[in-house]
């Protein structure tokens, strides 16, 4: 497992959080050193900062999410991840219908963490508190995708 892409809308909240959440939790870790993270959206608009609420989520885990840029999703992007995992179900069909090959690779975070076919909630356009449940969320699947990758 080399390269790791996070999926969602916009790529300015959930995916970029995970991407973060994923590098903090990885980076004292020997055996994830290999590991390449990057974070897209299928509708994003490229060069768009995190989302306020986002990197304020984030900054109650002292990671600085304000250098994020969004970026959208490409083809060759899915070609070279080794794992993508998307925040909805949706994300997940929109990819494997621009790239039907990639079908043994992509699972929603939930689906790969404890397969359970379940979205990760949207906080666009909640309050902080949208935000840090989203963040718990996907910080929760994360420690189980972890374990798995580790184990493979």
């Amino acid at each position: 497992m080399k390269h790791i892409l996070f999926v969602c809308t916009g790529n300015t909240c959930r995916s970029s959080m995970a991407e973060a959440l994923f590098r903090d939790m990885i980076k004292e870790r020997e055996e994830f050193n290999e590991i390449r993270v990057e974070s897209a959206g299928i509708f994003a608009t490229d060069n768009r900062p995190a989302s306020k609420q986002a990197i304020k989520a984030l900054e109650e885990e002292s990671i600085d999410l304000t250098n994020h840029r969004s970026q959208q999703l490409t083809a060759d992007q899915i070609l070279k991840a080794d794992l993508i995992l998307t925040m909805t179900d949706n994300h997940k069909e929109a990819i494997l219908r621009m790239a039907p090959d990639a079908k043994g690779k992509t699972f929603t975070l939930k689906e790969f963490a404890y397969n359970e076919i379940k979205d990760i909630h949207d906080p666009f356009g909640q309050s902080i508190e949208g935000y840090r449940s989203s963040k718990a969320e996907i910080k929760k699947a994360l420690e189980k995708v972890i374990e798995k990758i580790k184990n493979l």
